[in-house]
Protein backbone atom coordinates (compact mmCIF):
# COMPACT_ATOMS: atom_id res chain seq x y z
CA UNK A 1 0.00 0.00 0.00
CA UNK A 2 2.58 2.61 0.71
CA UNK A 3 3.52 4.79 2.79
CA UNK A 4 0.73 7.07 4.56
CA UNK A 5 0.73 10.56 3.48
CA UNK A 6 1.44 12.93 6.41
CA UNK A 7 -1.04 14.13 8.96
CA UNK A 8 -1.53 17.45 7.84
CA UNK A 9 -1.59 16.48 4.32
CA UNK A 10 -5.17 17.09 2.81
CA UNK A 11 -6.60 13.60 1.64
CA UNK A 12 -9.22 14.09 -1.41
CA UNK A 13 -10.27 10.49 -2.57
CA UNK A 14 -12.15 9.43 -5.81
CA UNK A 15 -14.79 6.88 -5.48
CA UNK A 16 -15.69 4.92 -8.31
CA UNK A 17 -17.08 1.35 -9.89
CA UNK A 18 -15.93 1.15 -13.03
CA UNK A 19 -12.10 0.94 -14.92
CA UNK A 20 -10.06 4.11 -15.03
CA UNK A 21 -10.23 5.70 -17.77
CA UNK A 22 -8.85 9.35 -19.29
CA UNK A 23 -11.51 11.61 -18.41
CA UNK A 24 -11.38 10.01 -14.89
CA UNK A 25 -7.92 10.54 -14.52
CA UNK A 26 -7.73 13.75 -15.57
CA UNK A 27 -10.82 14.20 -12.92
CA UNK A 28 -9.15 13.08 -10.06
CA UNK A 29 -5.52 14.51 -10.65
CA UNK A 30 -7.28 18.01 -11.74
CA UNK A 31 -9.13 17.73 -8.15
CA UNK A 32 -5.90 18.44 -6.68
CA UNK A 33 -5.24 21.99 -7.99
CA UNK A 34 -9.09 22.90 -6.51
CA UNK A 35 -8.84 25.96 -4.14
CA UNK A 36 -10.41 23.50 -1.65
CA UNK A 37 -7.38 21.54 -1.33
CA UNK A 38 -4.40 22.26 0.16
CA UNK A 39 -1.13 21.87 -2.29
CA UNK A 40 0.55 19.44 -0.73
CA UNK A 41 -2.59 17.33 -0.81
CA UNK A 42 -3.05 13.88 -2.05
CA UNK A 43 -5.48 11.63 -4.11
CA UNK A 44 -6.73 8.65 -2.42
CA UNK A 45 -8.29 6.50 -5.63
CA UNK A 46 -10.55 4.19 -3.48
CA UNK A 47 -12.70 2.66 -5.97
CA UNK A 48 -15.75 -0.35 -4.86
CA UNK A 49 -14.81 -3.78 -5.80
CA UNK A 50 -17.79 -5.74 -4.57
CA UNK A 51 -20.71 -6.66 -7.16
CA UNK A 52 -22.31 -3.88 -8.55
CA UNK A 53 -24.84 -3.32 -11.71
CA UNK A 54 -25.60 -6.42 -13.90
CA UNK A 55 -23.88 -5.35 -17.06
CA UNK A 56 -20.60 -3.78 -14.98
CA UNK A 57 -17.38 -5.41 -14.99
CA UNK A 58 -16.87 -8.18 -12.71
CA UNK A 59 -15.17 -6.99 -9.41
CA UNK A 60 -11.81 -8.96 -9.72
CA UNK A 61 -11.34 -7.57 -13.52
CA UNK A 62 -11.23 -4.02 -11.98
CA UNK A 63 -8.89 -4.71 -9.51
CA UNK A 64 -6.65 -6.21 -12.28
CA UNK A 65 -6.80 -2.96 -14.00
CA UNK A 66 -6.58 -0.69 -11.13
CA UNK A 67 -3.14 -2.40 -10.47
CA UNK A 68 -2.31 -2.21 -13.59
CA UNK A 69 -2.58 1.53 -13.96
CA UNK A 70 -1.21 2.53 -10.45
CA UNK A 71 1.92 1.18 -11.92
CA UNK A 72 1.69 3.33 -15.16
CA UNK A 73 1.17 6.34 -13.22
CA UNK A 74 2.36 6.00 -10.40
CA UNK A 75 3.62 9.69 -8.98
CA UNK A 76 3.97 11.30 -4.84
CA UNK A 77 0.20 12.91 -5.05
CA UNK A 78 -2.24 9.95 -5.98
CA UNK A 79 -2.18 6.82 -4.09
CA UNK A 80 -4.56 3.64 -4.53
CA UNK A 81 -6.71 1.55 -1.93
CA UNK A 82 -9.66 -0.82 -2.55
CA UNK A 83 -13.25 -0.96 -0.48
CA UNK A 84 -15.22 -4.14 -0.12
CA UNK A 85 -18.78 -2.24 -0.91
CA UNK A 86 -21.40 -2.84 -3.53
CA UNK A 87 -22.82 0.20 -5.37
CA UNK A 88 -27.07 0.85 -3.76
CA UNK A 89 -27.31 3.71 -6.35
CA UNK A 90 -29.23 5.57 -3.62
CA UNK A 91 -28.20 9.14 -5.29
CA UNK A 92 -27.33 11.75 -2.57
CA UNK A 93 -27.25 9.53 0.71
CA UNK A 94 -25.19 7.01 -0.92
CA UNK A 95 -23.09 10.24 -1.30
CA UNK A 96 -23.08 11.19 2.23
CA UNK A 97 -22.42 7.38 3.29
CA UNK A 98 -19.10 7.25 1.07
CA UNK A 99 -18.39 10.75 2.73
CA UNK A 100 -18.64 9.02 6.00
CA UNK A 101 -16.43 6.14 4.52
CA UNK A 102 -13.85 7.83 3.34
CA UNK A 103 -13.73 10.01 6.79
CA UNK A 104 -12.94 6.67 8.76
CA UNK A 105 -9.80 6.13 6.51
CA UNK A 106 -8.94 8.98 7.51
CA UNK A 107 -9.65 11.58 4.92
CA UNK A 108 -10.21 15.25 5.04
CA UNK A 109 -12.03 15.49 1.44
CA UNK A 110 -14.42 14.11 -1.13
CA UNK A 111 -14.58 14.82 -4.73
CA UNK A 112 -18.01 14.43 -5.67
CA UNK A 113 -19.29 14.15 -8.89
CA UNK A 114 -22.34 14.88 -11.15
CA UNK A 115 -25.06 12.79 -10.23
CA UNK A 116 -22.97 10.63 -7.82
CA UNK A 117 -24.55 6.86 -7.40
CA UNK A 118 -27.63 8.11 -9.86
CA UNK A 119 -30.10 5.54 -10.74
CA UNK A 120 -32.84 5.44 -13.85
CA UNK A 121 -36.63 5.96 -12.98
CA UNK A 122 -38.41 2.45 -13.03
CA UNK A 123 -41.24 4.54 -15.04
CA UNK A 124 -39.67 7.29 -17.61
CA UNK A 125 -36.01 5.71 -18.07
CA UNK A 126 -34.69 9.20 -16.99
CA UNK A 127 -32.33 10.08 -14.59
CA UNK A 128 -33.94 9.93 -10.77
CA UNK A 129 -32.11 12.55 -9.57
CA UNK A 130 -30.38 15.88 -10.59
CA UNK A 131 -27.91 15.95 -11.50
CA UNK A 132 -26.69 18.34 -8.73
CA UNK A 133 -28.26 16.69 -6.17
CA UNK A 134 -25.55 14.98 -5.03
CA UNK A 135 -23.04 17.51 -4.94
CA UNK A 136 -25.90 20.10 -3.21
CA UNK A 137 -26.13 17.54 -0.37
CA UNK A 138 -22.80 17.17 0.26
CA UNK A 139 -22.06 20.57 0.56
CA UNK A 140 -24.70 20.59 2.84
CA UNK A 141 -23.72 17.80 5.38
CA UNK A 142 -20.16 18.40 4.90
CA UNK A 143 -19.58 20.67 7.60
CA UNK A 144 -21.14 18.79 10.04
CA UNK A 145 -19.42 15.17 9.15
CA UNK A 146 -16.01 17.11 9.30
CA UNK A 147 -15.44 16.26 5.42
CA UNK A 148 -14.84 18.95 2.55
CA UNK A 149 -16.72 18.23 -0.94
CA UNK A 150 -14.48 18.94 -3.54
CA UNK A 151 -17.46 18.96 -6.40
CA UNK A 152 -15.69 17.49 -9.77
CA UNK A 153 -15.27 19.45 -13.21
CA UNK A 154 -17.58 18.30 -15.74
CA UNK A 155 -14.80 17.53 -18.09
CA UNK A 156 -15.27 16.46 -22.13
CA UNK A 157 -12.29 15.90 -24.59
CA UNK A 158 -12.04 18.31 -27.69
CA UNK A 159 -10.02 17.86 -30.93
CA UNK A 160 -7.97 21.31 -30.28
CA UNK A 161 -7.45 21.40 -26.62
CA UNK A 162 -7.97 17.96 -25.46
CA UNK A 163 -9.46 17.79 -22.04
CA UNK A 164 -10.68 20.97 -21.12
CA UNK A 165 -14.07 22.04 -18.74
CA UNK A 166 -17.51 21.62 -20.71
CA UNK A 167 -18.26 25.45 -20.78
CA UNK A 168 -14.74 26.33 -21.88
CA UNK A 169 -15.36 24.11 -24.85
CA UNK A 170 -18.85 25.95 -25.17
CA UNK A 171 -17.27 28.85 -24.79
CA UNK A 172 -14.27 28.51 -27.48
CA UNK A 173 -16.27 26.80 -29.69
CA UNK A 174 -14.47 24.04 -29.82
CA UNK A 175 -14.95 20.24 -31.23
CA UNK A 176 -15.97 17.47 -28.79
CA UNK A 177 -15.37 13.82 -29.13
CA UNK A 178 -17.70 11.23 -27.58
CA UNK A 179 -17.72 7.93 -26.64
CA UNK A 180 -20.43 6.31 -24.61
CA UNK A 181 -19.95 3.37 -22.36
CA UNK A 182 -22.39 1.43 -24.34
CA UNK A 183 -20.27 1.75 -27.52
CA UNK A 184 -17.32 0.93 -25.63
CA UNK A 185 -18.32 -2.04 -25.07
CA UNK A 186 -19.00 -2.92 -28.11
CA UNK A 187 -15.84 -1.99 -29.59
CA UNK A 188 -14.12 -3.89 -26.82
CA UNK A 189 -15.89 -7.16 -27.94
CA UNK A 190 -15.42 -6.67 -31.53
CA UNK A 191 -11.66 -6.20 -31.33
CA UNK A 192 -11.62 -2.22 -32.80
CA UNK A 193 -9.09 -0.11 -31.66
CA UNK A 194 -10.28 2.37 -29.05
CA UNK A 195 -8.77 5.51 -29.08
CA UNK A 196 -5.90 6.83 -26.59
CA UNK A 197 -7.99 9.81 -25.68
CA UNK A 198 -10.98 7.25 -23.89
CA UNK A 199 -8.69 4.69 -22.11
CA UNK A 200 -5.23 3.58 -21.60
CA UNK A 201 -4.08 1.15 -23.87
CA UNK A 202 -3.08 -1.04 -20.41
CA UNK A 203 -6.55 -0.87 -18.82
CA UNK A 204 -7.85 -1.92 -22.63
CA UNK A 205 -5.25 -4.90 -22.63
CA UNK A 206 -6.14 -5.95 -19.08
CA UNK A 207 -10.02 -5.75 -20.04
CA UNK A 208 -9.52 -7.69 -23.82
CA UNK A 209 -7.74 -10.57 -22.04
CA UNK A 210 -10.47 -11.31 -19.08
CA UNK A 211 -13.73 -11.00 -21.33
Amino acid sequence: AGEPPPDDVDVAPFQCRNPVHRAHYELFTRALDDALVGEDGVVLVHPTCGPTQADDIPGVVRYKTYEVLKEETKNDRTRWEYLPYSMHMAGPREAIQHMMIRKNFGCTHFIIGRDMAGSKSSVTGEDYYGAYDAQDFAKEKGPELGVMPVPSLNLVYTDEEGYVTADEAKEKGLSEKKLSGTKFRQMLRGGEDIPEWFAFKSVVKVLRENN
